[in-house]
């Protein structure tokens, strides 16, 4: 699980820095493309998008049960709202001024605390404020219900595809009054139109840490993943995007779900068989992965401005940054955590 963290904020990394230099000006710094390979870069965003988050909320709910358990409600409760909430309320204080100076600079006349409190929006930390409401939300839910029982047989084939099926129809009917493209001010969440995938993966997490379907995972599971994740892709997804209106809504509903659950199911089956251990670096990694989806903003804008004057197309400049910016990101969190007291949130 540590190592599979690592991968994910690599890829958080990775697609923001897709972002600046696609056609999707949803970032703090950005430089449409001007060239076809902006269009790779795009793809890269849309494949992303329809699986990591997901994972990294699944990979929370399976800590979760667990951390009730040593702790019980109360400190479990504290203990979320410390180490989710402060990087939260830092990140959106102190941090996210930083981010927004360029924005700032292009409302002339505009008072900068009225620029600061109607640009309010928590950036990527959105993850934090939506997993504060999960963790409550459990904490209500044992609070009414006994622990499920623990069992180690893996799901059957039958009920992932129910479970696919049921989250495309849930993330269907849940785009007609939030559609893809919808945004909530001073909440910032930029993806509201993925809850259902947010949500289930995050229950399914749970109970997948009752059923120790994790543990029990096989490997073909792993292979059927991958293959259900490439075909949907090759059939979906290309469906989705010849059509228009709700049944092409319908459709890339139900991509985005088997995709999801197959890049799922293939890395946890690929880390758990080839990636199960850690030396020092991975240990160094993991341990400072949350840090880097905190200060991951600082990097690539940063970044952003110095190679501004490089004359590149886009594919180029996302290859020079993300080579820069994943030790550098990496550095700095190093660095923070290194601050006293930050590695009791940390």
């Amino acid at each position: 699980m540590d190592n599979l963290r690592i991968l994910l904020t690599a890829l958080v990394v990775a697609h923001h820095v897709a972002v600046t230099y696609g056609h999707i000006p949803l970032w703090y710094y950005t430089e449409p493309a001007k060239d076809p390979s902006g269009t790779a870069l795009d793809i890269l965003v849309t494949f992303n998008q329809a699986f990591f988050m997901g994972f990294f909320f699944l990979i929370s709910g399976f800590f979760t049960p667990g951390s009730y358990d040593r702790k019980g409600a109360g400190s479990f409760l504290r203990d979320r709202l410390v180490r989710l909430g402060v990087p939260l309320l830092v990140f959106t204080v102190l941090l996210r001024p930083l981010l927004t100076l360029d924005g700032f600079a292009d409302h002339d006349g505009l008072p900068y605390w009225k620029y600061y409190l109607g640009s309010w929006d928590p950036g990527p930390m959105w993850f934090a404020e939506v997993l504060i409401v999960f963790a409550v939300a459990y904490a209500v839910w044992r609070g009414t219900r006994a622990p499920l029982a623990r069992r180690t047989a893996p799901p059957r084939f039958r009920g992932v595809a129910l479970f696919a099926l049921g989250l495309a129809a849930a993330t269907f009917l849940w785009r007609i009054p939030v559609p893809t493209g919808s945004y909530v001010p001073v909440l910032g969440l930029p993806t509201p139109d993925f809850l259902p995938q947010y949500a289930a993966m995050f229950t399914l997490g749970c109970v997948a840490f009752r059923r120790g379907w994790f543990e029990a995972l096989p490997a073909r599971a792993g292979r059927y993943g991958f293959v259900a994740a490439g075909v949907s892709s090759a059939t979906l997804l290309p469906s989705a995007l010849m059509t228009s209106g709700m049944p092409s809504s319908a459709l890339m509903a139900l991509w985005e779900s088997v995709f999801a659950i197959g890049m799922i199911a293939g890395l946890t089956a690929l880390f758990k068989k080839r990636f199960d251990r850690q030396g020092p670096r991975a240990r160094f990694l993991s341990d400072h992965a949350f840090t880097v989806y905190i200060v991951h903003p600082l990097v690539l804008v940063g970044l952003g401005w110095a190679l501004r004057p490089l004359p590149a197309i886009a594919v180029v400049k996302f290859a020079v940054m993300l080579a820069l910016a994943l030790p550098l990101c990496w550095g700095l969190a190093y660095l923070v955590r290194r601050l006293p007291g930050a590695k009791r949130v940390l």
